[in-house]
């Protein structure tokens, strides 16, 4: 059985099906949701929270993976993101910016956490995945709405980030967990 931290393009057909039932999650996680009482506001979801426990539990290829199915899901129509929405509109409102960071956070997350289970490092690791993506949908809202940096900062970075960075910290604390359950090293 493969690893997790093995990076060999080898899959085996439990990795496969892990892949696939984290992708199904991701789905269910975006429907998971509160919606804030603002008009055009996003929703305070379980998304962000599953998209760091792919890239804390899984090799940087299959992490990007399995977003990149969710995403593709999402373009072609399929109503997995946020409160159903879907298509490639959905990227293109004033919030999507949050949604485009998910691949990179899947890319990269992997490889700066490290091979083995470091609760410290792990938890650290989590946290810069949800200030890039919080930073990352933050500026793309200052360009889609042409808001100021200081309003930009407000709503769309320090509104989010103490929920963010709790989920990013659990995230982190049931890593091993999961490698239980998951069978991995």
């Amino acid at each position: 059985m493969q690893t997790a931290s093995t990076s060999t393009s080898k899959w085996t057909t439990t990795n496969l099906v892990m892949m696939a039932v984290f992708a199904a999650i991701l789905c269910i996680s975006a429907y998971i949701s509160i919606p804030l009482p603002l008009p055009g506001a996003p929703h305070i979801t379980l998304l962000n929270f599953v998209i760091l426990l792919i890239a804390l539990l899984f090799p940087s290829l299959e992490a990007f993976l399995i977003i990149l199915v969710w995403m593709i899901l999402g373009l072609i129509g399929l109503p997995v993101f946020i409160a159903g929405g879907a298509g490639v509109g959905y990227l293109m409102t004033p919030y999507g910016g949050y949604t485009v960071a998910f691949p990179f956070v899947g890319l990269l997350l992997p490889l700066i956490r490290g091979r083995s289970y470091q609760r410290i490092r792990y938890t650290v690791t989590a946290i810069i995945g949800a200030l890039f993506i919080d930073l990352f949908g933050m500026i793309w809202l200052m360009i889609a709405t042409k808001i100021p940096l200081s309003t930009a900062i407000v709503t769309g970075f320090a509104a989010f980030l103490p929920l963010d960075l709790v989920k990013a910290v659990v995230a982190a604390q049931i890593v091993p967990a999961f490698h239980k359950v998951m069978h991995r090293a």
